[in-house]
């Protein structure tokens, strides 16, 4: 199973069609990157739509003076703007941060979901509304916590969406982050995301190895973060209504 289904899935029961339409798209004209590489520049004409199959991403802005600033994560299964064809050229970029393969998913594709596939149009809203709420606490993040609460927030948000994708253990996952990645993504300095994070594994709150991410106390974090899950979506209530239908 995809990790787009899987993660989809937990919003609406696909049926069989529904998966191998999804894992048909995800199997054809896929394309691979290495770490550190740009799949799509600011100023360039976005022609498909990006689905990450393996690897992760970012979305950022950069000023002319080299200063970068990291304003989304992109995982196995995420979609890169569901909606990119319609600009004239990107007004963002995405980069690698691992080694990454994607699909390039053509028009026609959205066209073809639209016409005879309604439940993976609804988990295409919800992915779109997701991503937008997600933003909206990346702002959060960024103006009011403190350091502390926005590095375990970030952390939180990063296992959850892991795990919603089938990619987290009980308590760990894979964590390929430099502290120059997490710098960027929490508008703070190199030095100070290291100061913070030594204090969270001071608390035993996160223990970092080598490229592994292990949470003792998921519960405990999430409170250190002041991290409520809702804005994620994960009630599953559109999978629970499907199943009463």
């Amino acid at each position: 199973m995809s990790h787009l289904v899987r993660k989809l899935e937990n919003f609406v029961r696909l049926s069989a069609a529904d998966r191998l339409m999804l894992n048909r798209a995800s199997a054809q004209r896929v394309r691979t990157f290495a770490a550190r590489a740009d799949i799509a520049r600011e100023g360039e004409k976005p022609k498909d739509v990006h689905l990450i199959l393996n690897g992760w991403a970012c979305r950022y802005k950069q000023l002319e003076d080299g200063r970068r600033q990291i304003v989304s994560f992109f995982l196995p299964g995420d979609i890169c703007d569901l909606n990119i064809f319609i600009l004239r050229e990107m007004d963002h970029s995405i980069g690698t941060i691992t080694p990454v393969s994607i699909a390039d998913l053509p028009r026609e594709f959205f066209d073809e979901i639209s016409a005879g596939y309604p439940r993976i149009a609804t988990a295409f809203w919800w992915e779109t509304l997701v991503n937008a709420a997600i933003q909206r606490e990346w702002t959060m993040n960024l103006g009011q916590r403190t350091a502390s609460e926005r590095m375990a927030h970030l952390l939180c948000e990063l296992f959850f969406r892991l795990r919603l994708a089938g990619l987290a253990d009980d308590n760990s996952c894979n964590f390929p982050l430099t502290q120059a990645d997490l710098a960027e993504a929490t508008g703070l300095s190199k030095v100070h995301v290291n100061r913070t994070l030594q204090e969270l594994r001071a608390s035993n709150l996160i223990v970092l190895k080598g490229k592994m991410l292990v949470l003792p106390d998921l519960e405990r974090l999430m409170s250190a973060g002041l991290f409520n899950a809702n804005y994620l979506h994960l009630d599953r209530e559109g999978r629970q209504l499907d199943a009463n239908e």
